[in-house]
């Protein structure tokens, strides 16, 4: 059995028009051994369960069809105003999941 990577993979998000938030994200199980459970859930709701303490990372698939662990993600404060981050050495005022692709 594998190590997990996160309590949940994102493999894909919705950005919003403005390109300064996600909406949505496309969210995975992360059982050790298996990436399953395929949900959207939003902004918001990823925020809380961050902050709850529910882990996250982004996922990408190869073209062999197994999945690769992409970086953590994080959760920010610039501004005083929160964003979701998996790119920790830039302080733009936005979120970032840097190469994950648009649902």
């Amino acid at each position: 059995m594998m190590d997990k990577w996160a309590d949940y993979l994102i493999s894909a998000v919705k950005t919003s028009h403005d390109q300064i938030y996600i909406d949505f994200v496309e969210c995975h199980s992360d059982f050790g051994c298996v990436v399953c459970e395929h949900i959207i859930i939003s902004r918001t709701d990823l925020i809380s369960k961050i902050k709850n303490g529910c882990t996250y990372a982004t996922v990408f698939r190869t073209p062999m069809g197994k999945w690769r662990k992409g970086q953590d993600v994080h959760l920010v404060t610039v501004n005083g105003e929160e964003f979701l981050r998996t790119d920790l050495k830039n302080n733009v005022a936005s979120d970032n999941f840097e190469e994950v692709p648009e649902l």
